[in-house]
């Protein structure tokens, strides 16, 4: 990275180098409300700063980048691979170390290798050295031929609509420089994880060698659907008649609404399960949707339902709090 591509993280949350990590929180939330996609549709810039100001917080609200950032400079991404700096152990002072003049990592690497006394242009011998870091292990995946360290693998949120969520969706990501389609299936839920190959941190020492991202699904608040575990779930409100009589109610679904036959003497908070009109699985299966039913008694009453109703009162059979009178402390 050249210095010139230097991102001020501080700078770029309009907070000091010394904020802590409220100050740091509010003026993220400030900034992420005023350039948030949705509220500025179309402008492609203001989602620009949106991504950007994604970036700084991530970095600034997480104590150890935090300190990477301040110590490495532009150069902390490569100080975290494997959760360190590759050199920690080296008796080094990094305090007198300009970051910011460096052109290049490699620029970087060579005056660190010269501190230490070793030879720059050794080559083998020092990306041998610092591969990886000392916890990175090797995997290889059935029918994949290329291994990469884990300690490349990186992690992202994706926010979906439930409608993207339950349909899937082709979605275009910005990671890094790089401009990706990432086809996601139908049936993500909250927390789901996408993989995409070869698409996380390039390692600083082999350039051909890079990890995978792991899409971490997120679903935007629904209005009526919620999830509840695996189940999909819902409520629909009905009136006291519908309740004492039973009545045919329309309960919407992924699908469309259907008509559901709410049983006589229904009580509120009890649950109906509608078999198959759930959640997708990734097998192309469904699942359940749960509907609770909740009374909802009347805020105003005709004249006529308010004469129905206290005609209902004198005649009622039913005390629906007898069982209350023996109730003792």
């Amino acid at each position: 990275m050249a210095a010139t591509d230097f991102k001020d993280y501080y700078t770029i949350l309009g907070v000091s180098k010394s904020a802590d990590a409220e100050d740091i929180k509010k003026a993220f939330r400030k900034l992420a409300r005023k350039y948030h996609p949705d509220l500025n549709p179309g402008d492609r810039a203001a989602e620009a700063k949106f991504k950007e100001i994604n970036e700084a917080y991530e970095v600034l609200s997480d104590p150890d980048k935090r300190r990477k950032y301040d110590q490495f400079g532009q150069y902390w991404k490569q100080a975290d691979q494997g959760g360190g700096s590759p050199f920690s152990n080296a008796n080094v002072d990094f305090d007198s170390f300009e970051f910011g003049r460096y052109g290049s990592f490699d620029d970087f690497i060579n005056e660190l290798l010269g501190r230490m006394g070793g030879n720059a242009t050794s080559g083998g011998n020092a990306q041998s050295r610092y591969r990886t870091a000392p916890n990175a292990t090797d995997f290889r995946d059935p029918g994949n031929t290329t291994s990469t360290a884990a300690g490349l693998d990186s992690e992202a949120t994706l926010t979906l609509t439930l409608p993207e969520a339950f349909n899937g969706v082709q979605k275009r990501l910005q990671v890094g420089n790089e401009v990706i389609e990432v086809r996601i299936p139908a049936g993500a839920k909250p927390g789901s994880r996408i993989r995409v190959r070869g698409k996380g941190r390039f390692s600083p020492y082999y350039t051909s060698q890079r990890g995978d991202l792991y899409l971490i699904v997120e679903i935007q608040p629904h209005p009526f659907f919620q999830f509840e575990g695996d189940n999909l779930v819902c409520e629909v409100p009905i009136a006291p008649d519908e309740a004492a009589l039973g009545a045919p109610v329309e309960v919407p679904t992924p699908d469309g609404a259907v008509t559901v036959n709410i049983p006589a003497g229904i009580r509120s908070g009890q649950s109906l399960r509608l078999r198959g009109k759930g959640w997708k699985s990734p097998k192309g299966d469904r699942g359940d949707q749960m509907v609770k039913v909740v009374i909802q008694a009347p805020k105003e009453l005709s004249a006529a339902e308010r004469e129905l109703y206290e005609k209902l009162r004198t005649v009622r059979s039913v005390n629906p709090r007898a069982h209350l009178k023996d109730i003792k402390l």
